[in-house]
């Protein structure tokens, strides 16, 4: 489904359109259990939990981690 099948959003301005999709996003999370997590996402997840659990002080401040950040630019 897209916007130009549903004319009423098109006519919509910004700030609707934006609290409408905020409303359609709280329906879609409040139904969380019927959201599949792929098996990808769930691997990296227990491989990022391993990592800081086999070295949890490796962690950047959040200082740091925005040094390290500006520091690509």
């Amino acid at each position: 489904m897209r916007v130009i099948d549903i004319p009423q959003i098109e006519k919509l301005g910004v700030a609707e359109k934006i609290l409408l999709v905020e409303d359609i996003w709280d329906s879609i999370s409040s139904e969380e259990s019927a959201i599949p997590i792929p098996q990808s996402h769930m691997k990296e997840l227990d491989r990022r939990l391993a990592r800081h659990k086999s070295s949890p002080g490796a962690l950047l401040s959040l200082d740091e981690l925005r040094t390290k950040i500006e520091s690509r630019k």
